[in-house]
């Protein structure tokens, strides 16, 4: 069962939170972060997902800040938009929010978190700044080299791209030799090899990260 709600963080900013519920009791919280592309049907998908394997699955809508209900599809003018909506978006007030999705969900257990592009950059920060997280699971964030330099406070499990342009493999085996406690994956793909409404899209890569990243959450989460 799905719903979409309104969370408020601590400095009062309202926004969006796509939810997803399993069928049984939860076997943990799982926070998915989005792409530049808002919480679209793909990252709903992602969450329906976490749900089914039995998590409480929650998508905050972090663009709100910028742009209530930001949503958009993957065409170059998309990623054009989506990337203006990115520079204008904070990464401390994301901490805020994504605060405000673990008080929202802390019934369900310990947290996890999960990201991609964008939302892999703001997984790896949150690994560092937001209190409590059980584990985190960023995907091709092209930002994550520009924070190299954060102490992830929980288990990091990194996943890239070998042909990414984002985050070239000199940048992104430099953040794997910076932090040598996090497991780092490396799949025969480019950018967003995780979205099957992607050009980029590599099944194989995404299904077998996704399994890498259930296994980490159940040992987490437990």
């Amino acid at each position: 069962m799905s719903k979409t709600l309104t969370l408020t963080a601590s400095d009062g900013h309202t926004f969006s939170a796509y939810v997803a519920e399993p069928a049984g009791t939860p076997k943990g919280l799982v926070i998915v972060v989005q792409e530049i592309f808002g919480v679209n049907s793909h990252i709903r998908s992602v969450a329906d997902g976490y749900a089914q394997d039995g998590y409480l699955a929650i998508a905050p809508s972090l663009f709100d800040r910028v742009q209530k209900g930001y949503e958009t599809g993957y065409s170059q003018p998309d990623i054009a938009a989506g990337v203006e909506v990115m520079k204008q978006a904070s990464m401390d007030k994301a901490m805020l929010d994504l605060a405000a999705v673990m008080e929202y969900g802390k019934s369900a257990g310990k947290a996890a978190i999960v990201g991609y592009c964008w939302g892999g950059s703001v997984s790896w920060v949150a690994a560092a700044r937001l209190p409590g997280l059980a584990c985190s699971a960023p995907y091709y964030g092209g930002a994550i080299p520009t924070y190299i330099n954060e102490k992830p406070a929980c288990p990091v499990m990194f996943h890239f791209g070998d042909a990414d342009q984002s985050i070239p493999n000199d940048k992104a085996k430099a953040v794997a030799d910076a932090h040598p406690s996090a497991i780092t994956h490396f799949y025969s793909a480019g950018h967003g090899f995780n979205c099957d409404q992607r050009g980029s899209y590599h099944a194989e890569s995404a299904a077998l990260a996704r399994s890498r990243t259930l296994e980490f959450f159940a040992r987490h989460l437990g």
